[in-house]
């Protein structure tokens, strides 16, 4: 193997592996598989970090950030997190209802008025759609759950993505600010009555609008001032300024033998002024950062003094909201990843392990998790103390299971 795997030293790992229940020869495994990836040409780079009882057990890079100029990943690396960012985002519409600023149940029609009297698509074509009323309005405990009927128009699985597609919205929103794009989806069809079925969707990014809507402020402002701010997350943020741009990876996606072809009409945008502040998919982060988010999530809600939601919320958060306690296999329209649904449940911006049997994978029941397009995730585990982050920039994240396999390595590693 090529010098693939390489120590980092800005965010050194805290203890050694065997003081927190770690195997250090297993964990290195973790190096070698992706380190494989790497070499052969279908990852450009990846970085894994571990952390146990509050400590980094295990933190590796490997590859580049930027193949074409052998920029290898280091720990400051900047990486487009894609919909990681939608937990950040369920956090602060979490925030603000703990304000008393509205409750679940209240229609997303009375903090934004074009969604007052939503359709669902019944039939016809996407150029003809036949439509009904819906029978319950779309409510915000719907945007949360990805229960409220809205869509992507990347899915390709139902004929409303297409009428998404003709209007405009597959991967990226025009020249759209945020309150213009949710004003136009609120006049398309809904794929089913609110409630009714799980749907991977841009109801984070209406969810973000409402953040705005209930706080008075931007978006972008709002996280700084009561998210990113507070948490010390100052690599994050909806761009990259330019006298950063050096250390923002590359974007990439597989050829047709399977390798990573750089891929900058998508990539760029992330070093741009964005007027579409998406809540469900624009910001960028790095290993720091987004390891401070999830050492929160994992203490209930705070970290060092500073404190986010309280305990009681963020466990109400990673329960399974879903209708009958049901798992996204049953629920689910169709797939979104390479990731199984059986055994999954989803909560208030994050979906649960509720079986690992039936999931087939290695995880504790409670594990709460999420991924970006790039082939980014995320996990926290209760029941373990511990936090998995892995970052890197293929997309899609459908490419490789690299998330599966990164839960057989750590968990196998595991020998307390």
């Amino acid at each position: 193997m090529k010098e693939a795997v390489e120590a980092v030293s800005e965010l050194t790992p805290e203890v050694e592996p065997g003081e927190v229940g770690f195997d250090a020869e297993r964990l290195r495994r973790i190096d070698e598989h992706f380190g494989k990836y790497v070499d052969s040409g279908r990852l450009p780079g990846a970085l894994v970090l571990v952390a146990r009882h509050g400590r980094v057990a295990h933190l590796a890079t490997c590859g580049w950030r930027d193949v074409e100029a052998q920029a290898p990943v280091t720990t400051d690396t900047v990486y487009r997190i894609f919909s990681m960012t939608k937990p950040v985002t369920s956090v602060a519409a979490m925030m603000l209802y703990e304000r008393g600023l509205f409750e679940l149940t209240d229609p997303v029609a009375d903090f934004l008025p074009a969604f007052a009297e939503p359709r669902v698509y019944a039939g016809g074509t996407p150029e003809d759609p036949q439509t009904r009323p819906a029978t319950e309005p779309v409510r915000i405990w719907h945007l949360l759950t990805h229960t409220s009927g809205l869509t992507y128009g990347f899915h390709r699985l139902h004929p409303v993505d297409k009428i998404y597609r003709d209007n405009g919205f597959e991967l990226g929103n025009g020249d759209r600010d945020l309150a213009t794009a949710c004003d136009e989806w609120a006049r398309l069809p809904l794929l089913f009555d609110p409630g009714q079925r799980w749907n991977y969707s841009v109801a984070t990014d209406v969810l973000g609008r409402l953040v705005e809507v209930v706080s008075g402020q931007r978006l972008d402002e709002f996280f700084r001032e009561n998210v990113l701010g507070p948490l010390g997350m100052h690599d994050t943020a909806f761009r990259v300024p330019e006298s950063e741009a050096d250390r923002l990876a590359a974007l990439y996606r597989p050829d047709r033998r399977g390798r990573a072809v750089r891929h900058d009409k998508v990539g760029r945008a992330a070093l741009q002024p964005q007027k579409f502040l998406s809540g469900g998919g624009g910001l960028v982060s790095t290993a720091h950062d987004y390891h401070r988010f999830t050492s929160m999530l994992l203490r209930g809600g705070e970290l060092d003094g500073v404190r986010l939601l309280g305990n009681r919320t963020l466990g109400y958060m990673t329960r399974n909201h879903l209708p009958g306690g049901a798992d996204l296999e049953s629920l689910a329209m169709g797939s979104f990843s390479e990731a199984s649904n059986a055994g999954k449940g989803f909560g208030l911006g994050f979906a649960v392990t509720e079986d690992s049997a039936a999931a087939k994978s290695l995880a504790s029941t409670g594990e709460f998790f999420w991924g970006g397009l790039a082939s980014t995730a995320f996990w926290v585990d209760p029941v373990e103390d511990m936090t998995v982050l892995l970052l890197t920039q293929l997309m899609p994240s459908s490419t490789y299971p690299l998330r599966s396999q990164l839960h057989q390595l750590v968990y196998q590693s595991l020998v307390d």
